[in-house]
């Protein structure tokens, strides 16, 4: 019997041999042959799945929308929705009528920042004995932790009462920190607990507006202010974190306050009720998002958070891409993942209502830590340029254009002052969507990076000292040097280059348009790619 040879059970089209006009024909042909029966319906069920997600996403900011014009005309302040008097001295008792408070700074290498944070702390109008700084030092670099215990026996030598704390490991990175200082001898007469990294500089009334909501209020557990963002205008980059982060705060945690008494607590300018965090379990190192961690069981044991617009916390926004990077790799990975870890937790707790549970399991954590990033990558950059090069699948105007236009309207009314900026801020937030996606999928499979966790550097005044420097300087340091991979982003500038060619088959064949965006983001990720976004920190 003759041999058959495996080659023969293929078309001779499928034989890859030949000049590169026949490979390109080849490929042709396998693309039409697999078009039809596969690649049409598999991107017809996507486009289906990212119509679904935009509508979700679209009722949720729409409803956002709805309540929080609804509290600003007819919902009263927190002073007014909740018991609320100014803390005073007592004629008899003197300062003994306040609450000992404890104030936790927690710390890692912060060269640039910790004397304005220290000093911020320590400048708190609240009586001095009834007032305990504790700055939690994790920094590794030996000198910064000589400066910053010096920086502390400073203000103490001024009868302030700031204690200087280490570990002996760097265990549970923030969370750890933030636990093993609760376990102080000292802290056992406080209770309440107010929480400021490093580049945060709370206001001298900060307690004193705070405080009273939970001395005359027992079932508030979390008080959280506003963050300000001292360096909004350094760069384009900062201007775009102001724009979303502004949403959060003005409408988000405005919204899950005023509705529902709950919120995610953001880790920091903000004060606990010590008994609430022990109740609720302690802070825990399972997920990179510790403070959201507690402030979800801490909800579900009935506790009551309270959120103030109008007190604001001064901060610094990362303005380097590659701090920023890490910062939303943490904050996108970390909720997918306590999501994963607790979703059954909140389905059967019996302590809250089921509305609220539904508010926690859908709006809070479903629709805008999942659905949100996974929608604005898949949809705008993948489905979308797809069906340019597959026309059979087509998807409807509203669904790629009107409903988008209308969630960036209402995502971008937190901050007026940069409306000009919106077109730029779309295209950016798309590319960002790349990593926070990434990031999401790795928090839901708990897979490599789950955990990791990466301190946000701070430049605080370090760009301009070094500006200043180098006009004094006779000669220039050495550069370091350089390494592709600072630099060069090689997932940015695949996209990039998979959005132009399809920017330019739609440019030659296609029929509705969508070159002139694709271009303009195949621009952002490239620019993105070089890593030409945000401060650029001298290396000398």
């Amino acid at each position: 019997m003759a041999e058959i040879s495996g080659r023969n059970l293929l078309p001779d089209a499928l034989n890859f041999r030949g000049t590169t006009a026949d490979i390109a024909g080849q490929i042709g042909f396998i693309w039409e042959l697999i078009r039809t029966p596969l690649i049409v319906p598999l991107l017809r069920i996507a486009v289906y799945i990212c119509l679904a997600m935009t509508v979700m996403l679209f009722v949720e900011r729409l409803y956002m929308g709805i309540v929080i014009i609804l509290v600003k005309i007819f919902w009263k302040k927190p002073e007014k929705r909740y018991n609320w008097e100014p803390m005073r001295d007592d004629i008899e008792s003197g300062s003994s009528s306040y609450p000992m408070v404890l104030v936790q700074i927690p710390m890692f290498n912060e060269r640039e920042v910790y004397k304005i944070s220290i000093g911020a702390a320590c400048n708190l109008s609240w009586p001095s004995d009834r007032l305990v700084i504790q700055v939690l030092d994790d920094s590794t670099d030996p000198i910064i932790k000589e400066m910053v215990e010096k920086e502390c026996h400073r203000w103490a030598s001024k009868g302030i009462n700031c204690r200087y704390q280490i570990r002996e490991t760097r265990g549970g990175y923030k969370a750890g920190a933030l636990k093993e200082g609760l376990k102080r001898d000292y802290v056992k007469e406080c209770e309440y607990v107010a929480i400021f990294d490093a580049d945060f500089r709370p206001e001298p009334d900060f307690l004193q507006r705070a405080i009273p909501f939970l001395v005359h209020n027992s079932d508030i557990a979390l008080v959280q202010a506003r963050w300000r963002f001292v360096n909004a205008d350094e760069c384009l980059l900062t201007r775009m974190q102001e724009m979303s982060l502004d949403y959060h705060f003005k409408v988000e945690q405005e919204v899950g306050s005023s509705t529902h008494a709950f919120f995610g607590f953001n880790g920091t300018g903000g004060i606990w009720r010590i008994a609430a965090i022990n109740e609720a379990g302690g802070w825990k190192d399972r997920t990179t998002v510790e403070d959201m961690d507690l402030a979800v069981r801490a909800g579900l044991k009935g506790w009551k958070f309270v959120y103030l617009g109008d007190l604001q916390v001064k901060s610094e926004l990362p303005s380097t891409f590659k701090a920023f990077r890490f910062q939303q790799h943490r904050w996108s990975c970390g909720p997918a993942n306590l999501f994963r870890k607790m979703v059954m937790e909140i389905v059967t707790n019996k302590k809250i209502a089921v509305w609220k549970k539904i508010y926690v399991i859908y709006s809070f954590f479903f629709v805008r830590k999942i659905i949100a990033h996974m929608v604005t990558f898949f949809f705008f950059c993948v489905v979308i340029p797809l069906t340019i090069l597959v026309p059979e699948v087509e998807v409807p105007k509203w669904g790629a254009i009107y409903i988008p236009c209308i969630i960036t309207t209402l995502n971008s009314v937190g901050t007026p002052r940069s409306i000009h900026l919106l077109f730029y801020w779309i295209l950016f937030e798309n590319v960002m969507a790349l990593h926070r996606t990434k990031a999401t999928f790795i928090g839901l499979l708990e897979a490599k990076r789950a955990n990791e966790w990466v301190v946000t550097e701070k430049l605080g005044d370090a760009l301009k000292n070094n500006k200043s420097n180098a006009a004094k300087a006779p000669a220039k340091a050495p550069p370091k040097k350089f390494r592709i991979g600072d630099r060069i982003l090689l997932l940015e500038l695949g996209f990039a280059a998979f959005l132009f060619f399809c920017g330019c088959y739609d440019f030659l064949y296609g029929k509705n348009n969508y070159f002139i965006y694709l271009f303009l983001q195949v621009i952002t990720f490239t620019i993105a790619g070089f890593g030409y976004v945000g401060t650029i920190v001298p290396s000398s």
